[in-house]
């Protein structure tokens, strides 16, 4: 059982940093045990530098995977993962860049193709999000990029990885609680997530006679950068504390869902949503 872990209020400009975070999250850099569940696969991992995506990156290493790192901006933390990909023995390739550039995506699958040599699991993990007390605060442009990062590049990455994609591939993107019982503070951002939700059970039955699985995993409240530098401090404190276990996740208990669906082992689902919601329901 995880202890709860006290959040104190703090504040981070967009996008936030992990190193700077307090606590500092918990991506399994001393826990996670792989077992080769991922042994010779290529995987493609977006907003991979810290929070949920740094915690599949170490997990997918440790499982015999090579790592594609796609991040914005935040070299530290991202030259951090790629350091924890190599520990376990597995390539890593950094790929920086801006997600709501329309031609980005074409550019990091090629990457990944040309340098890992070939594509397996594609995770749709990065995101945007602002917390507002009222739609009228949400300016346009805000409301444009969230949807840019958050659903827009998935549809890209997915349509430019299709043609690496063989049978037993698998698609996972990051969708959240916000898709079934959305904060009206993140409207712009719950919307995206159902959106993600909703897409992704229509390519699982699209790509269903190619092999190729998706699905979609819906955390709860998870202690990442995204927390601090998009609510107020006040509204950081004591974050995931109204949950039923009583706290946040930290991004390691994330981890094995996305290890999950990526493997052979999930060879039967696909369009599912999994939640990790720390008692929340979806149904």
């Amino acid at each position: 059982m995880t202890t709860p872990v006290q959040i104190p209020a703090q504040r981070q400009e967009p996008p936030g940093h992990q190193g700077w975070m307090e606590p500092v999250p918990d991506c399994g850099e001393e826990t996670y045990r792989g077992s080769g569940r991922l042994a010779g696969k290529k995987a493609l991992i977006t907003g991979a530098d810290s929070g949920i995506g740094r915690a599949v990156a170490i997990a997918y290493a440790r499982e015999g995977a090579d790592v594609a790192i796609a991040y914005l901006n935040e070299d530290a933390d991202a030259e951090a993962t790629a350091a924890l990909v190599e520990e376990a023995g597995q390539r890593s390739l950094l790929l920086p860049g801006d997600l709501a550039e329309p031609g980005l995506a074409a550019e990091l699958v090629q990457r990944t193709v040309d340098e890992l040599g070939g594509l397996d699991v594609l995770v749709c993990n990065a995101a945007y999000q602002m917390a507002h007390e009222s739609i009228a605060e949400v300016s346009d442009e805000e409301w444009d990029r969230t949807f840019d990062v958050n659903i827009g590049a998935m549809f890209r990455l997915v349509k430019a990885a299709l043609p690496h994609l063989r049978e037993g591939s698998a698609i996972i993107g990051s969708s959240s609680v916000n898709s079934d019982a959305p904060n009206p503070t993140l409207a712009p951002y719950a919307a995206t997530k159902a959106a993600i939700a909703n897409f992704c059970a229509s390519l699982a039955q699209e790509l269903g006679p190619r092999g190729i699985r998706v699905n979609s995993v819906a955390p709860g409240p998870v202690w990442t950068p995204l927390i601090p530098s998009s609510f107020p401090e006040e509204k950081v404190e004591g974050f995931g504390s109204d949950t039923p276990l009583g706290r946040a996740a930290q991004p390691a208990e994330l981890a094995p869902a996305y290890v999950l669906l990526a493997s052979d082992e999930a060879s039967y689902m696909s369009g599912a949503r999994v939640a990790v919601t720390g008692g929340r329901p979806i149904l």
